[in-house]
């Protein structure tokens, strides 16, 4: 009896079964796979069509129209338009995009590797920690002596926010600490910061509390080309990291059993995402203050529209922060009209009701 199967023998019934089961799954897979693309694909056109409406809002009056001709053709503006456009208004809307991204994408790498889906830069400790550093250089004067007075405010920021998540990496690094005392941690650092940051302010003077009340609320005010081009090279810095151990983030979804059977190691994966993690959000924060729920709900509505597989959900998620932060900006001018709300506030009123929408309407059997 032979084992090779000629041409015209009759195909077993079990294997003729299994094939079209084997050609079924692979003609699943690819449609998921083009299904994610196509989603990636409509976030990046959302994004850019929000970028544009971003653009077009204001006191002044450019109309879309005159927006895009003068991105294509800046000869064809005005002097002061030109101005407007160039100087105030697309380093405001790409600030926006960049800190949503950046925010988002350290949302669902902390998700991930803490296994917590209530684990962002807000909620453990990241935004409180630069808030406090913020406040030291606003109210006591405290910072690094060859320090310019005008990069005290955000580089205060930049280390204590670091500091709280090396703190994190610290304890993540110790063999006998489990994930939830990381978390438990992350949750005790925003208390005792949010109480050192009430005790500078029992102490400051009137207009030092007005600038630290109105820096701790989230804002775009001090986006400038220097600050947009750093912001994005820490994120075209650190995305391609994050694309490389793909991968394994997803193994470790399974659990960490199963990615240690794997070969992957979890300790050392856990540490290099902290670490990027940290470079995102203190970046972030130091230049826009605090914003809350954008790197909380940007992952949970990327993980609804393209799983847990990471090589898409990573960029989805980078896409829907810069999405939501986008809008954010657009709306903080539409708001109260003449007005500019801080971001943060608008983030908030918006991040809860989206958060409350993710709860309750999620498709049943998910976690």
């Amino acid at each position: 009896m032979t084992d090779h199967i000629r041409q015209g023998d009759p195909i077993h019934p079990e294997a003729a079964t299994s094939g079209t089961t084997i050609d079924a799954l692979l003609a699943e897979h690819r449609r998921t796979v083009i299904r994610r693309f196509v989603i990636l694909l409509g976030l990046t056109l959302l994004c850019l069509l929000a970028l544009v409406v971003d653009l077009s809002t204001g006191p002044s009056t450019l109309s879309i129209g005159q927006i895009v001709t003068g991105m294509l053709s800046p000869d064809s503006l005005t002097p002061p338009q030109a101005t407007i456009l160039w100087q105030v208004r697309l380093p405001y809307a790409l600030m926006a995009l960049l800190v949503g991204a950046a925010l988002s994408l350290a949302g669902v790498e902390m998700q991930t590797i803490l296994n917590n889906p209530l684990a962002s830069p807000f909620t453990l400790g990241v935004s409180s920690a630069a808030s406090f550093g913020a406040a030291l250089a606003i109210v006591l004067g405290i910072s690094l002596p060859f320090m310019p007075s005008d990069w005290a405010v955000p580089f205060n920021a930049f280390l204590c926010a670091l500091g709280s998540v090396l703190l994190l990496q610290c304890m993540a690094r110790l063999r006998s600490t489990g994930i939830e005392t990381i978390v438990l941690l992350g949750i005790a650092l925003v208390f005792v910061f949010n109480a050192l940051v009430s005790l500078i302010q029992f102490v400051s003077s009137q207009a030092a509390l007005q600038q630290l009340v109105f820096w701790s609320m989230g804002s775009l005010s001090r986006a400038t080309w220097p600050n947009v081009a750093l912001l994005a090279g820490v994120l075209l810095l650190v995305t391609p990291f994050s694309l490389q151990a793909a991968g394994h983030l997803t193994a470790l979804r399974l659990g960490e059993d199963r990615a240690r059977s794997f070969g992957i190691n979890v300790t050392r994966l856990r540490f290099m995402a902290l670490l990027r993690v940290s470079l995102l959000a203190a970046t972030s924060v130091a230049f826009a203050g605090t914003i809350g729920f954008v790197g909380l709900v940007g992952p949970h509505i990327a993980r609804l529209l393209l799983g847990e597989e990471h090589r898409f959900l990573l960029p989805g998620s980078l896409l829907t922060g810069a999405l939501l932060m986008s809008l954010a900006s657009a709306a903080s001018k539409l708001l109260v009209p003449g007005v500019l709300l801080p971001i943060g506030i608008v983030t908030a009123i918006v991040g809860v009701p989206a958060f409350l929408l993710l709860i309750f309407w999620r498709p049943r059997g998910t976690s």
